[in-house]
C-alpha cells in the first residue's frame, strides 16, 4: 500500500527571492499510516520549516515551496499533491486531515476568546455543528485529552489557565475532527516533566486509539525513543540521516547525528552526578547563602470591598543552605515555588517571613553578593544597549561608576565566557541565542558575587549549546569558587551540575540532599514520580501510562498556619519530609 504522505525533493525558501534563499534543502521522506516519525536537529535546522510545508502553513510566514511535492493519500485513496493544492482545498484538509500542534500554546490561542469558541471552531468549519452541538462536542474533546472540570472550563480565557492544560486544550483542538496525520512541532518543550509526560501519554493513548500517523518535531533524544518508529535528522535545512529509530540512536553514521547524540544530557538516575566537591571538606566555613524559614504569600481577594478572605501559599518555610563551589538544585512542577523562592531571595518578590544571609554573616546584599541569570536570554537583554553599557549596568546599579578598571573587567570576563573583546562595541541581536546567554553570566559576574541563581538559564537553548554554556559554568564555579542556586525542570541537565537536589511540592521542600542520593534513591512518593516521569534513550517505545493526579490547591484561608513537617533521615546528606 502506499504511503500516507509522501515528500519528495523538498525545496522551501524565503524572501523576494525564495529561489535564492533556500531554508530547506532537497528533504524527502515517507510516512505510512499508524508510523512515527521524529525529527530532530537544532534550531535553524529546517526541521519546523518542513513540518509548516506539509499542510502549507510556510505560506503565511514569508516562505514558498520552490520544489519537489508533498504527497497526501485521502481517505478515498486518491493521492493529493499538496504543493500545487488551491488554498479552498487545503482550507477543507487543515484540521480535519492534518492536525497541527505548536510549540506554544499561549502564543497559538486567541487570548481574548475562550478555550472553548476555539475549539467549537473546528467543528464549526468541518463538521457543519453550531450552537449546543457544537459546545457539546467541544467539551467532548476536552473530556478526550483527561482535562478536569471541562464543562465549566470551556468558559475560561487562555491566560487563566496553566502550560499543560493550555497545551491539552491545543491537543483537543488539533483532534477534533479525528485527523488522520498529527504534526506536533515541540509539543512539551516548555513544560515541567511530569506535565510532559503526560502530554506523551495523552499522545500515544490517541494515537492507539485513532490508528493515526505522527510527525513530532523535538530536540529531546529521551522522547524520540519513548515515542518513535523512524527518525530523520536534519542539519542546515538537509536531512543528513534517517532510518528505524534503535538503527539511529544505536548506530548512527553521520558525525552530526553522532554529535547530536553525544551532547544531548542522558538521564542516568544519578550514575552521572557530580562528585567534585565535599560538603564534609568545607563544614567549617561559612555558607555562601543561608536560607532559613522562607515563606511567601498572596492574598486572595474575593469580597465586593477587595478584602483579601485568603492566601496562596506559594513559598511555606523553605530552608538550605548553599556553601561556595556548590550547586543546589531546586526542582519541581510549575506553580511549586522553586522560582518564587530564587525570586524572593533577589527581593523580586516581597517575602512574608524568613531570613537570607550571605557570607559575611550579615543580610545579603543582593545588589552584589547575589546575582541572577535568566531564562531567556533573548528578553533578558536591553536591545538598544552596546554589550560596554550592558555589562556596566550592575557597576551603575550597585552605586558605583564606569572606569577604566571596569573596561577591563569587561574584557576578562568577555575572554572567559569565550566571547571576542571587540563584543563589547555590539549589539545583542548580532550574537546567538548561546552567545548571549555568556553575556548575561559575564554581566552576572561584574560585581564579583558570592552566588549565581540561575532560573533554567539552559532551557531556551540548542541542546550543543545548552552542554557548552554547563561546561562553562562548572568552568566558572571552580575558577571563583562562585555557589549556584540552579532552578530546573530538566532533570538530566540537574543531574549534570547539581552536587545537591532539593524537591520541592505545593511549595514546600519534600526531599533534599546529595544530588547522586537523591536521583537513585528517592525516598518521597512526589520525587519517585518526578523521577519516574524523566524520558530516557534506554526506554525504547515507552508505554506511557496517563496519570490525572493534580497538585493540591495553595490557597488557604487567612490565618491558617500549617503543621511543621516531620523528617526523616536517610544518609548523612539525605532526607525526606515523612508522609501520612
Amino acid at each position: 500500500m502506499s504511503p500516507l504522505l509522501s515528500v519528495f525533493d523538498l525545496h522551501v525558501g524565503f524572501g523576494r527571492d525564495p529561489q535564492a534563499n533556500r531554508i530547506v534543502h532537497g528533504v524527502s521522506f515517507d510516512l505510512a499510516a499508524g508510523e512515527t516519525l521524529a525529527i530532530v536537529g537544532e534550531s535553524g535546522s529546517g526541521k519546523s520549516v518542513t513540518a509548516l510545508s506539509i499542510n502549507r502553513l510556510v505560506d503565511f510566514g514569508g516562505g514558498r515551496i520552490v520544489g519537489g511535492s508533498i504527497k497526501l493519500r485521502r481517505t478515498d485513496n486518491s493521492v493529493l499533491d499538496l504543493t500545487t493544492a488551491t488554498e479552498a482545498a487545503l482550507t477543507k484538509i487543515r484540521g480535519a486531515e492534518i492536525g497541527m500542534i505548536f510549540q506554544e500554546p499561549m502564543t497559538s490561542l486567541n487570548p481574548v476568546l475562550t478555550v472553548g469558541t476555539q475549539i467549537e471552531e473546528s467543528f464549526r468549519l468541518h463538521r457543519g455543528l453550531t450552537g449546543r452541538q457544537a459546545t457539546a462536542a467541544a467539551k467532548d474533546a476536552l473530556d478526550r485529552v483527561q482535562f478536569p472540570d471541562a464543562a465549566r472550563r470551556l468558559k475560561y480565557c487562555p491566560n487563566q489557565l496553566s502550560g499543560g492544560m493550555l497545551q491539552r486544550v491545543m491537543i483537543a483542538t488539533a483532534l477534533a475532527c479525528n485527523p488522520r496525520l498529527l504534526i506536533a512541532d515541540e509539543p512539551t518543550t516548555a513544560l515541567d516533566v511530569t506535565v510532559q509526560a503526560q502530554i506523551m501519554a495523552l499522545l500515544a493513548e490517541l494515537k492507539r486509539e485513532t490508528g493515526m500517523s505522527m510527525i513530532f518535531i523535538t530536540h529531546d533524544i529521551g522522547l524520540v525513543a519513548g515515542i518513535a518508529d523512524k527518525v530523520m535528522v536534519m542539519q542546515a535545512g538537509r536531512a543528513v540521516e534517517q532510518g528505524e529509530l534503535n538503527q539511529i540512536l544505536d548506530k548512527p553514521s553521520h558525525p552530526y547525528t553522532q554529535h547530536l547524540l553525544h551532547s544531548v544530557p542522558h538521564f542516568s538516575a544519578g550514575r552521572a552526578a557530580r562528585s567534585d566537591f565535599s560538603r564534609d571538606e568545607t563544614a567549617t566555613t561559612a555558607p555562601a547563602l543561608k536560607v532559613d524559614g522562607l515563606t511567601v504569600r498572596f492574598p486572595v481577594s474575593g469580597s465586593f470591598f477587595h478584602r483579601p478572605t485568603g492566601e496562596v501559599h506559594a513559598v511555606e518555610g523553605v530552608g538550605f543552605d548553599l556553601l561556595a563551589g556548590e550547586t543546589l538544585a531546586i526542582v519541581g512542577e510549575s506553580g511549586s515555588g522553586k522560582s518564587t523562592t530564587a525570586r524572593a531571595i533577589l527581593g523580586l518578590v516581597k517575602s512574608t517571613r524568613g531570613t537570607f544571609t550571605a557570607n559575611t554573616g550579615k543580610t545579603a546584599d543582593r545588589t552584589s553578593a547575589v546575582q541572577m541569570v535568566f531564562q531567556n536570554p533573548y528578553a533578558s537583554l536591553n536591545p538598544r544597549l552596546r554589550v560596554d553599557s550592558i555589562l556596566a549596568e550592575p557597576i551603575i546599579a550597585a552605586g558605583g561608576r564606569a572606569s577604566g578598571k571596569t573596561r577591563d573587567r569587561m574584557a576578562m570576563l568577555l575572554k572567559r565566557v569565550g566571547l571576542p573583546e571587540n563584543s563589547l562595541e555590539r549589539y545583542p541581536h548580532e550574537f546567538s541565542g548561546g552567545q548571549r546567554q555568556r553575556l548575561c553570566i559575564a554581566r552576572a559576574l561584574m560585581l564579583s558575587p558570592s552566588v549565581l541563581v540561575l532560573d533554567e538559564a539552559v532551557s531556551a537553548l540548542d541542546v550543543s549549546v545548552q552542554a557548552q554554556v554547563l561546561d562553562l559554568l562548572i568552568e566558572l564555579q571552580r575558577e571563583f569558587r562562585l555557589a549556584y542556586l540552579f532552578i530546573s525542570h530538566d532533570m538530566a541537565v540537574v543531574e549534570r551540575i547539581a552536587h545537591r537536589i532539593a524537591v520541592i511540592y505545593a511549595g514546600q521542600i519534600v526531599e533534599i540532599g546529595d544530588a547522586a542520593s537523591v536521583l537513585s534513591q528517592p525516598k518521597h512518593s512526589y520525587t519517585k514520580r518526578l523521577i519516574s516521569a524523566v524520558p530516557t534513550v534506554d526506554r525504547r517505545r515507552e508505554n506511557f501510562a496517563l496519570d490525572t493526579r493534580q497538585v493540591p490547591s495553595l490557597v488557604r484561608p487567612l490565618g491558617f498556619e500549617p503543621a511543621a513537617p516531620q523528617w526523616r533521615q536517610f544518609a548523612p546528606d539525605h532526607m525526606a519530609q515523612a508522609e501520612a
